[in-house]
């Protein structure tokens, strides 16, 4: 009798472990595996403003684009399956933070910001979002960069001239001992240390206009990192990232297709006419620092008040289709809008003492869509007005650059000078303070900083990690 009562004791203690536990287990096990896009689409300007939790495909040459959801086919997994799903439970946790973090009321519900002042969050396209990412970020981010290689062609690059931020990020993330990670097992993303323009530098023939040299050492680099590591076949290259700010970038990337279709490629020339893929790829910015710092001239902001009396300047070369019609329109036409081929050589001001002097700042693209004089003209607080085509412009999965530049259509460049000047000053004044907000987005440091251009390229990187799902 006494047994038939403990066997009674046991088995409905188990009836009612299975009945409250087993959907508890569940829930849980389905929480951190489920994979939504995440994205940092607000509905509107309100600081309630509900969030649409769907990834954002940036704007390309500061026109909306719609929102798309983003999901990979899963790949063949090729590594332990209790390595991948730690690496997966973690993105799933930061995926998870970030929802929280949109839901609750107000946009600017963060610490750390990188500007002081409600005003300047109108920068963001979701403050809440872009501080909970930037926080995960820091958090738990882990990227490993592949050993194989040689300077001076992998790990290194140039960092004294119009192609720096490829040398300095290559150099940076190599001694960035809190991000990288030298156990491959527990990285979220892997880089391919090459350097393109070290490549055209010393493997490529001078106008020989042959490109397979740089396309050889790409798909042996990569036969190599897929023969020493399972990494790349695991996932078709859909966790690994490229950089690189050579006209050439995209071109080369076409040496291996998945390199080209899978791969997270960080690139300068972000043109979507010569294949860049928004809802992949990451645009970064083209900063030009010929000793490897920011000129004397333009290193501090200037004074709020800096007289400005010319509407608008621009000097460069004549490459590209856009800068020839520019001047054909405007060189020696107003006085108003300062526009030169060349400074005037009876002139006692320098190319950066235009931009303090001028209000607005043309950055028409070359035979590359980006162009140096963006991040100038952000450091002088002169207005850019982004004058290109297909450019899909740096950072804008998270910056609103209405917020901080103007866009004008090719086919509008006859109007300069009418658009321009319906720009109030208050308007103007917005426009500056937005400058004065991203500022720091696109200052390298040494060592370092966080919200500086290294920390946003990496953020960039992790956002298009965050919507890559793996076994």
């Amino acid at each position: 009798m006494e047994g038939s009562h403990w066997v009674k004791w046991i088995k409905t203690t188990f009836f009612l472990c299975c009945f409250f536990l087993f959907p508890t287990v569940f829930y849980f096990l389905s929480s951190i595996s489920v994979h939504r896009p995440v994205s940092f689409i607000n509905s509107g300007n309100a600081p309630n403003s509900t969030f649409r939790l769907r990834w954002w495909i940036p704007s390309v040459s500061g026109d909306g684009t719609p929102p798309l959801a983003l999901t990979l086919p899963s790949p063949p997994r090729f590594i332990p399956k209790k390595a991948m799903s730690s690496v997966e439970r973690d993105l799933a946790r930061a995926r998870a933070a970030i929802r929280r973090a949109v839901s609750q009321k107000g946009n600017a519900s963060s610490s750390s910001t990188p500007v002081t002042g409600d005003e300047y969050l109108n920068v963001y396209r979701n403050p809440a979002a872009f501080f909970r990412s930037y926080s995960e970020m820091k958090k738990r981010f882990r990227v490993y960069v592949y050993e194989e290689g040689e300077a001076p062609l992998v790990h290194d690059g140039p960092c004294k001239n119009i192609y720096t931020t490829e040398g300095r990020f290559i150099q940076d993330l190599d001694m960035m001992r809190t991000i990288r990670t030298r156990d491959p097992s527990l990285a979220h993303a892997f880089f391919l240390p090459f350097s393109v323009s070290m490549m055209v530098k010393f493997i490529y023939v001078p106008d020989s206009h042959d490109h397979s040299p740089l396309h050889r050492f790409i798909s042996d680099y990569l036969h190599v990192v897929s023969s020493n590591h399972p990494f790349w076949n695991r996932s078709a290259g859909a966790d690994h990232f490229m950089l690189s700010c050579h006209d050439w970038g995209p071109y080369v990337s076409r040496a291996n297709s998945e390199l080209y279709n899978k791969s997270i490629r960080a690139l300068c020339n972000a043109n979507t006419s010569e294949g860049f893929n928004p809802r992949k790829d990451v645009s970064i910015p083209e900063i030009h620092l010929l000793t490897g710092e920011i000129p004397v001239e333009i290193r501090s902001p200037p004074p709020p008040n800096t007289h400005r009396p010319f509407l608008a300047f621009f000097a460069g070369g004549l490459h590209g289709p856009i800068r020839p019609f520019l001047l054909q329109q405007w060189q020696d036409r107003d006085p108003d809008l300062r526009v030169y081929q060349y400074l005037p050589k009876n002139s006692n001001m320098s190319y950066h003492s235009f931009m303090h002097k001028s209000k607005f700042c043309l950055c028409p693209s070359g035979w590359e869509v980006a162009s140096p004089r963006v991040v100038e003209a952000i450091y002088t607080e002169c207005i850019p007005v982004i004058i290109s085509e297909g450019y899909v412009l740096p950072f804008s999965d998270v910056l609103k650059w209405d917020e901080f530049s103007l866009t004008v259509s090719v086919a509008d460049v006859p109007r300069l000078k009418e658009l321009l000047s319906r720009v109030t000053d208050e308007e103007m004044e917005r426009l500056r303070g937005g400058l004065r907000a991203v500022r720091r987005h696109f200052v390298f440091n040494q060592p370092a900083k966080s919200f500086d251009v290294f920390h946003m390229i990496l953020h960039s990187v992790w956002l298009r990690r965050l919507n890559v799902k793996l076994p």
